[in-house]
């Protein structure tokens, strides 16, 4: 993330809020013996609204996961990312979704290959983040890749 770490439950809440204006249909809680430990989300990049449909999702759509620490390395992100993903790809026929990962986030990196993303490349430089200037780590799964979960 380009911010710093929420410093309490009541910051954290009121930044999800935040993120959530926008996604509602297209973002989850993970959830863990009655706790919230993340939040996975899908939103379309390319979207758009249209007089006689609404709101119409593009075919490019961006995947963003949140973990607490503590639930970390269980699979709760890995099975809360299969069901987006297969929710995203019923819904919208995306030909694209892509994943922008700061370089050491190797817990992201692992997870996307897990889920069958391909690395695609290193982008330079690219966010001002709280903790300096940050290249970031393309990945993605294009229309016809395998989505390893479901064989």
């Amino acid at each position: 993330m380009t911010r710093e770490a929420t410093t309490s439950v009541a910051e954290t809440a009121d930044l999800l809020a935040r993120y959530q204006h926008g996604s509602s249909p297209t973002t989850w809680a993970i959830i863990d013996t009655n706790a919230v430990v993340g939040r996975v989300t899908l939103y379309s990049k390319d979207g758009g609204w249209s007089e006689d449909a609404g709101y119409v999702p593009g075919k490019v759509w961006e995947l963003g996961i949140m973990m607490c620490p503590a639930a970390q390395g269980r699979g709760l992100a890995f099975e809360a990312c299969c069901q987006a993903i297969d929710i995203v790809d019923e819904r919208a026929k995306p030909r694209r979704i892509f994943a922008d990962i700061d370089p050491d986030n190797t817990a992201s990196i692992r997870l996307c290959e897990r889920l069958g993303f391909c690395y695609e490349g290193t982008l330079r430089s690219l966010w001002h983040t709280h903790i300096g200037v940050r290249d970031t780590y393309m990945m993605s799964l294009v229309e016809g890749d395998e989505r390893p979960w479901r064989t």
